[in-house]
């Protein structure tokens, strides 16, 4: 079992930064990346930004030079700061955890958080 806690959404003009943080909790093995995903209303989820355990990030085209995905392994943890913020980042931003549950696993299982609302004013 594993949940995903996501906290720091909020209003912000455009321009402002918002930095977001979301934590993991269970009973689990070990975790192979951790990312957040966003939804804007009408539209389908998509990935923002990704963080494998061994440090590798990757980030979506539109939020690259902008947005800064950092992970403590040790704690579960993972951030996402967001500056320079736009209204086209108004979204439900959504963690994720690709999470090995057991030292037997042959898979591994994706899990996500309640999301956190973002809303960016012109």
């Amino acid at each position: 079992q594993v949940q995903l806690v996501e906290s720091g959404g909020g209003l912000v003009q455009a321009g402002g930064s918002l930095r977001l943080s979301c934590a993991a909790s269970g009973s689990f093995f070990s975790i192979n990346a951790m990312g957040w995903y966003r939804q804007a209303p009408g539209k389908q989820r998509e990935l923002v930004a990704t963080a494998s355990s061994g440090g590798i990030t990757n980030y979506a085209d539109s939020v690259k030079g902008r947005f800064t995905i950092s992970r403590d392994n040790a704690k579960n943890t993972v951030n996402l700061q967001m500056n320079s913020l736009k209204p086209e980042d108004t979204a439900v931003y959504y963690c994720n955890a690709d999470v090995v549950r057991t030292i037997r696993s042959m898979y591994s299982y994706a899990y996500w958080g309640q999301g956190t609302q973002v809303t960016v004013s012109s």
